[in-house]
């Protein structure tokens, strides 16, 4: 059976204030669930990376890469992201390879 494909999804603010002003309650709490889900993709073996840049200003990004057996199924897990679900978060998807990765 082949090794799944990796993806990359980016994920930036919708409210670009979140990352200057601070978050509402109600972001928060889907910031939560977002993380709560990027834990379980990892304890499935599906997450590979998950992190975010720690710049607040417009240009500020997170990313998370993932593996799938298909195209359909990782663009899928992006959707059912809670901040991108509820629009939190504005998301760009991307076929992706990891050519090298070390130990942090």
């Amino acid at each position: 059976m082949a090794e799944p494909d990796q993806y990359l999804y980016r994920i930036q603010p919708a409210r670009l204030e979140m990352l200057s002003e601070g978050l509402t309650l109600a972001e928060e709490a889907i910031l939560d669930q977002h993380f709560n889900y990027l834990q379980d993709l990892l304890a499935h073996g599906v997450l590979i990376l998950a992190g975010r840049t720690l710049n607040s200003d417009p240009t500020g990004f997170g990313i998370v890469i993932l593996k799938a057996d298909s195209l359909p199924e990782a663009i899928r897990i992006m959707e059912n992201d809670p901040v991108v679900k509820k629009g939190v978060m504005q998301s760009e998807f991307f076929p992706y390879r990891v050519a090298l990765i070390g130990k942090i």
